[in-house]
């Protein structure tokens, strides 16, 4: 690998196989009368060689000749041929089940020079996700996939838990993330970032770079192809199961896009984990498959009507994850449905938050809201509904703390058993009304918040709380950030630090 250097300022530029990108090597001045230096420069540790040598018309053909199979495999390999949308970007550390990619990159550096590259950013330039798994897999194409080494995801070994998390690049998702690797759990996220977000999972890869922790795969759900392909490829032990759009009032104008992305979804994750023998799961649920229930607090027991589309679509999926476990086919499987309440809070030591994005903000949680008031990044906070049948007229809500909630995924994964389901609600049995609420926000930022009343959000209800009694006697767990305005302190901290999102990391 060596170094081209053009131009009257010394431009350095690193040639190997980069896609479009060139390295800028630091350069110092140098007027036309002095002479170029032939020493190698030395960069951490590693000498490149100064060259002058130009590039021949036959390395040219070769490489338009290489790029034109490239490009061939890479459409083939894309969304509309093959329907597969599978990208990989495990962790820092390239543990893809092909380690012999270093062969097609050293093989391609003797050809490629800068004005190459440029032809590669053209022809590859939207095609990202395409060309990344092309990089991994084309050498394993040539040499044979059974020459190329296996990773650690793709195989079970004793003593470690290796977890599919759905959603993983999401706010819970990612908490829970955090916590599994914590708890020395290996997991695979699988997330199409469409509500997630990849600078989450940036920063889980840099808390936990060891081989064989953790690794992303971009892909959606829906696409039951490329779950299928994710199943034959890893060998996974459990499932959390945390991919779902949930936002009540979208639910309400786009309802068609809830029931396909959270109950037709969740279909296609039990029909991978039964064609793949991975027996647990554990699914995130909600509060919202109650619906409105004529007494309080919620137990388990407590019929199920939803009035959203939200809800309904997860009441479906409740549904049908139980009458899948009853299957003789299905019969041990070890099963554990969390409905949970409304989340708020961050990680206690300020490495994750909340990012939703710009676009959701309307439909997002009221922390979110709140807090953006305090930032300036909206004139004030829209509090609908005021002449509900509560003591102060808006809604009652049970505010669990997200680190009290992935303590219960996690207690729910240790305890789940073959042959079992367990139902379990995830609250702190409280109930506060959105006036409290507002108040605490107010009180955690310091903020003047200027408030605004509204009519009612269609779909929502006058109050819901939980009685999570059943969760402490079986699980042992019961809520420890109970106190709404540490909690809120708590996420603001990250929400100063972080007010661009993970882009401000």
């Amino acid at each position: 690998m060596q170094i081209q250097r053009q131009g009257e300022g010394g431009r350095r530029v690193l040639v190997g196989f980069i896609l479009g990108r060139r390295l800028h090597m630091p350069t110092t001045p140098r007027s036309r009368s002095q002479a170029r230096t032939t020493r190698p420069w030395i960069l951490s540790g590693m000498d490149f060689a100064d060259s002058r040598r130009k590039p021949n018309f036959t390395g040219k053909i070769a490489v338009a000749a290489a790029l034109t199979v490239m490009c061939i495999i890479v459409l083939k390999q894309s969304p509309s041929f093959s329907g597969t949308s599978v990208v990989r970007a495990e962790s820092l550390h390239t543990n893809h089940p092909c380690h012999c990619h270093l062969l097609l990159s050293w093989s391609l550096s003797l050809f490629l020079v800068p004005d190459d590259l440029n032809t590669l950013s053209f022809v590859f330039h939207g095609m990202e996700h395409q060309v990344d798994e092309f990089i991994w897999e084309l050498p394993c194409m040539v040499i044979g996939k059974d020459n190329c080494a296996t990773n650690d995801f793709s195989r079970h070994e004793t003593g470690v838990t290796h977890v599919l998390v759905t959603g993983g690049a999401g706010y819970i998702g990612s908490h829970a993330t955090l916590r599994l690797l914590s708890d020395k759990y290996r997991v695979t996220i699988v997330d199409n970032l469409s509500r997630g977000n990849m600078g989450a999972v940036r920063v889980l890869q840099r808390l936990f770079p060891e081989p064989g922790r953790l690794q992303f795969i971009y892909a959606d759900l829906g696409d039951a192809k490329a779950v299928k392909k994710i199943f034959s490829e890893n060998a996974f032990d459990a499932v959390m199961h945390f991919a779902a759009v949930a936002y009540v009032g979208e639910s309400t104008m786009e309802p068609l896009r809830y029931y396909h992305n959270i109950t037709s979804n969740t279909l296609t994750v039990l029909e991978a984990m039964a064609a793949y023998n991975v027996n647990t799961l554990i699914y995130s649920s909600t509060c919202a498959t109650y619906g409105e229930p004529d007494t309080m607090p919620i137990v388990e027991t407590t019929p199920q009507n939803p009035i959203n589309p939200y809800g309904k679509a997860k009441k479906m999926a409740e549904d049908i994850i139980l009458d899948f476990t009853k299957s003789k086919k299905q019969s041990d499987m070890a099963v554990m449905i969390l409905r949970y309440f409304n989340v708020i809070g961050s990680d206690p030591e300020g490495r994750l938050g909340e990012a939703p994005r710009p676009e959701l903000r309307e439909h997002g949680r009221i922390s979110g809201a709140c807090f953006d008031a305090a930032l300036g990044i909206i004139p004030g906070l829209k509090v609908r509904g005021t002449d509900y049948s509560t003591a102060d007229g808006t809604c009652i809500r049970d505010y669990i703390d997200v680190t009290d909630l992935v303590d219960a995924h996690v207690k729910a994964l240790g305890k789940a058993q073959p042959g079992k389901v367990g139902i379990y609600n995830v609250g702190t049995g409280q109930g506060r009304s959105v006036t409290e609420f507002v108040e605490a926000c107010k009180k955690a930022t310091g903020a003047s918040i200027k408030v605004e009343y509204l009519a009612r959000r269609p779909g929502d209800y006058a109050e819901v709380y939980s009685d999570p009694s059943k969760i402490l006697r079986d699980l042992n767990w019961t809520a420890q950030y109970t106190d709404l305005g540490q909690s809120l302190a708590q996420a603001w901290k990250w929400q100063k630090a972080h007010p661009n999102g993970y882009a401000s990391a």
